[in-house]
């Protein structure tokens, strides 16, 4: 986080949504509130932003009915303790039940993703905070904080000839032009009854196959990471994208994979 100055006007000033009239605050001062968190994804995504911002999925950002645009806040899962620093760049959610909506990687980091929404704590990160460290966890925390940056580059991509015979439907090779190191726990561990729409990179018999294609997803298409799933189904390990709110939206999703990555992807529905 950095400081970055209120300004009046513009998301700051008063405004009605749906009858209901809001203040948001225009001023440094400390911030708490406990409610439910959801968070909104594909629909949103590449629209602008209350603060004249494109809103990418991929960033640590949120939309709050009242805090400053644009401001930071630690955002913690009540139910699991995970939390992330996120950065105010919209105005919602206006619904009386909700308090925040996430993007979908802040909601991946705080592991809400797939329950759609959690209770939360939100604090904001006073200027002070932020230029004296103060907003950090120390060690004694047991906490790590995720940080608000921005959303990984996109690479070209570079066919690469698959090289393992033995994995039962494909198999991908990173470039070795040093590509990022991917840890394991980037992908995320999924139950097979994760709901939505899918999309399938691989079905493979090794896990080391998976681990290979996901250094090709960080390498030639690092937006992908964030909704990177394993599936261990029927001996097979299942790399996947998603979910996704349609069919619709996994298909465009599907043909961003196939042109980056030189793979045959399937969308799959889970019920």
């Amino acid at each position: 986080p950095q400081v970055e100055p209120i300004k009046p006007g513009g998301p700051n000033k008063p405004y009605v949504v749906l009858g209901q009239s809001y203040e948001p605050v225009a001023a440094d001062v400390s911030w708490k509130e406990r409610g439910v968190a959801s968070w909104y994804g594909t629909k949103f995504h590449g629209r602008r932003t209350a603060s004249g911002e494109m809103f990418s999925m991929y960033g640590l950002t949120a939309a709050h009915r009242t805090l400053p645009i644009p401001s930071y806040a630690r955002v913690r899962n009540l139910r699991n303790g995970k939390e992330t620093i996120v950065r105010i760049n919209d105005r919602g959610p206006f619904h009386s039940s909700r308090v925040m909506d996430l993007s979908y990687a802040a909601a991946v980091k705080l592991g809400i993703a797939s329950m759609g929404s959690a209770e939360v704590e939100i604090e904001r990160l006073t200027f002070d905070q932020i230029r004296t460290g103060a907003w950090r966890r120390s060690p004694a925390d047991g906490e790590s904080t995720q940080l608000a940056a921005a959303a990984p580059a996109e690479a070209t991509s570079v066919p690469v000839p698959a090289d393992g015979a033995d994995d039962p439907i494909m198999s991908v090779v990173p470039r070795v032009s040093q590509p990022p190191v991917v840890k394991e726990s980037q992908a995320r561990a999924y139950t097979p009854d994760a709901k939505g729409f899918w999309v399938q990179l691989a079905a493979l018999g090794k896990r080391d196959g998976v681990d290979r294609l996901q250094q090709k997803v960080a390498s030639d298409l690092g937006s992908l990471l964030p909704l990177l799933a394993v599936f261990h189904e029927a001996a097979y390990f299942k790399l996947q994208v998603g979910p996704y709110g349609s069919r619709d939206e996994a298909v465009a999703a599907a043909q961003q994979a196939k042109d980056a990555l030189q793979l045959t992807p399937l969308v799959v529905e889970r019920r």
